[in-house]
């Protein structure tokens, strides 16, 4: 294989970094010892710029071109976006409504499911209040704890689909030149 370009990085199926490379994550190193590197990715990826510098990290994420392409967002070099979970809020889900809505007059269906009139006369209601099939009139609204809450609020995983590599960066090697 070529000798790589130093700050080259590379996919690599292995459990450990080979001779002259580093895993990309987000490691500091000292500018005294990698100044060619230095010189390519500065602080890009982090580090004070005096003393250290730092590898980029790519645990947990995928590359992205920088830039902006037609109907993309501009992304720059070193730049992080995205989440691993996200929590929907209101704004984020399509509008809709659950709303439970009944009648005081009569039902005219004249149909009565025994299991629902023996709760409603257990309750104190008549039964011929249990149905209507008008539902353009005489509604009202219902209590508010007929429909509950769901959700919680809890994060989803928002993830796609990927297998675990590992990226490698080139600390030595060829310096590259450019065009």
């Amino acid at each position: 294989m070529s000798e790589p370009f130093i700050a080259e990085i590379r996919i690599f199926a292995g459990n450990f970094a080979p001779r002259g490379w580093a895993f990309c994550d987000g490691q500091l190193l000292p500018i005294s010892n990698n100044t060619a590197l230095f010189s390519l990715i500065g602080t890009t990826y982090g580090g004070d710029g005096r003393t250290t510098t730092a590898l980029p990290n790519m645990q947990g994420r995928a590359p992205m071109h920088p830039g902006r392409g037609p109907g993309l967002t501009n992304r720059r070099l070193g730049q992080r976006v995205g989440s691993e979970t996200v929590t929907l809020n209101e704004a984020q889900i399509p509008s809709h409504s659950h709303s439970a809505r009944a009648t005081t007059n009569g039902g005219g269906s004249g149909i009565e499911p025994s299991n629902t009139t023996s709760l409603a006369r257990t309750a104190g209601f008549p039964p011929d209040l249990l149905y209507q099939t008008n539902t353009s009139a005489n509604l009202v609204d219902m209590a508010s704890e007929a429909i509950g809450t769901t959700g919680g609020g809890q994060p989803h995983t928002n993830l796609q689909p990927f297998l675990v590599m590992n990226f490698i960066i080139a600390l030595v090697g060829l310096y590259p030149s450019r065009s």
